[in-house]
């Protein structure tokens, strides 16, 4: 069956009523969580995990889906609005969004961001679509040492390019190595670091240290340190772009587009990169009075472009991890202990094992992108109007639902201790600026790297050898290297030249 066929069938899943439903709640979640400052797509999806073991697994897989990108739209309301990004990706929004809404073109801002974002998720959707099943049977021919290798370019690029400092994000990643240690050793079948405690021999739930990290984690350090902010909401203009605006918009959404996709595929390619680089490649071909605008009175361009990468890189990030199994955020990393919560394992076997269910979900990204544009435009006084909840009421709400989700799971006292502990431990990292992706991704990907690791010894019959005598691991490992040796290196040779 080719891709087209593969995708209609998708299409037949993903439209049935009760699917449909569930990317509608997706969707809605998803922006409404983007509306609201500090409340992120990993957070929420981290704490709706354990609806996972009642929902079936596609419907759940389409909500998910549906929050990522839907936070991704959602995150421009409150950047262009209160100049307070929902989202990492949404920075660079804020920096034209909101001198646009101080004089007065918040409605032209919020259209060219929701309509950029449709253009750029469904260009970066039929990428997906075409390169996804090729990406994938290539992986089938790697072997131990060569996912061994991706796995160590996971954790080597999540650490230097997350936070605000290289040790900071290896500390960061050893932390969930560490956590994904204990339990049974899958190769020889023993406990290891359970410390006597029943409860730690089947190993810490990943849905448990997801929602400590970033629902308690998040709550607790909101109410401690920026409860009492306040916020100057710019007025609603008419959701309409003129003549001028859409002349001036199009070519930027496809620019940001095709910088982004390309950053999404990416480990740990993040969206900060790609909509910095867009602001900055718009910024230099705008010329005479647009060129003013930018930093004065807002350009459009400098909306319309980093929204566009921003979304591009999201939906892009979906290939590595359907078709290698290796997360490049916070959410797909969380995305990722979902589908092994139904036991299914992502990479290059799914397109094989669960062909029904990654043709529903990518049918779904095209659904979803359509829902969004619509829920987007003629809803943005209904998102404005989410910002007037009282944070202390949002916090106490996020807390309880997350304490209700992860007693749910095992009745067990014990794993509440164990979530405000981590969630603790979550607020420490917040507060002296330890990133907490590095923390999931070693969590999840350790056990596997491990196993691989294991694996590839034994094919080279205890040779270390092995990991470097094939060229495509060869090539990643080195690559490994420089990305840690590289940053020094220059920072070093900045500071010698004169």
């Amino acid at each position: 069956m080719d891709i087209w066929q593969q995708l209609l069938a998708g299409f037949a899943t993903a439209a049935t009523p009760v699917n449909l439903m569930w990317a509608f709640v997706g969707c809605f979640i998803g922006t409404a969580v983007g509306v609201l400052p500090g409340i992120g797509p990993a957070l929420t999806v981290a704490m709706l995990l354990p609806i996972t073991a009642n929902v079936p697994v596609t419907a759940s897989m389409i909500m998910f889906a549906g929050i990522y990108y839907g936070a991704m739209y959602g995150g421009s309301t409150t950047s262009i609005l209160l100049n307070t990004p929902g989202e990492t990706g949404s920075m660079v929004t804020a920096m034209e969004g909101n001198r646009m809404a101080k004089s007065g073109r918040a409605g032209a801002a919020l259209a060219t961001a929701a309509i950029g974002s449709f253009v750029a998720g469904t260009v970066a959707t039929v990428l997906v679509t075409l390169f996804a099943p090729f990406i994938a049977d290539w992986a089938l021919k790697l072997g131990p040492p060569e996912y061994f290798a991706l796995m160590l370019l996971a954790f080597t690029t999540v650490s230097a390019v997350l936070g605000s400092s290289m040790l900071r994000g290896m500390t960061a990643l050893f932390i969930g190595l560490a956590i994904g240690l204990v339990g049974i050793d899958q190769i020889s079948g023993t406990a290891r670091y359970t410390l006597g405690v029943p409860e730690l021999v089947d190993g810490i739930e990943v849905v448990l240290v997801a929602v400590g990290l970033f629902a308690v984690g998040e709550a607790l350090y909101l109410a401690l340190y920026e409860g009492r902010q306040t916020e100057s909401r710019n007025p609603m203009s008419s959701v309409r772009m003129s003549r001028r605006d859409w002349r001036r918009s199009w070519p930027a959404w496809l620019r940001g587009t095709a910088l982004g996709f390309p950053f999404g595929t990416l480990p740990a390619g993040g969206t900060e990169i790609p909509t910095f680089l867009s602001y900055g490649l718009e910024k230099r071909l705008a010329k005479g009075e647009d060129l003013a605008e930018f930093g004065g009175r807002g350009a459009i361009e400098g909306v319309a472009g980093p929204e566009a990468a921003n979304n591009a890189s999201v939906t892009a990030a979906m290939v590595p991890l359907l078709t290698l199994g290796i997360p490049t955020s916070n959410t797909t990393a969380i995305l990722l202990s979902a589908f092994q919560n139904y036991g299914i394992q992502p990479g290059p076997t799914l397109f094989q094992t669960s062909a029904a269910l990654v043709w529903a979900l990518i049918a779904s990204l095209y659904i979803g992108n359509l829902m969004l544009l619509v829920l987007n435009l003629p809803l943005v006084g209904l998102w404005v109007k989410l910002l007037k909840i009282p944070k202390p009421l949002l916090y106490a709400g996020i807390l309880i639902f997350a304490t209700v989700g992860v007693y749910g799971m095992r009745q067990s006292a014990f794993d509440l201790v164990l979530l405000y502990a981590i969630g603790l431990l979550g607020v420490l990292m917040r507060r002296f600026d330890f990133p907490t992706a590095p923390v999931i991704v070693g969590m999840i990907l350790g056990p596997m790297a491990e196993a691989q690791l294991r694996n590839a010894i034994s094919i080279g019959e205890g040779r270390w050898t092995v990991l470097v005598e094939r060229p495509f691991s060869a090539t990643v490992i080195v690559l490994c290297g420089l990305l840690l040796i590289a940053p020094p290196l220059w920072r070093y040779w900045s500071r010698r030249r004169p």
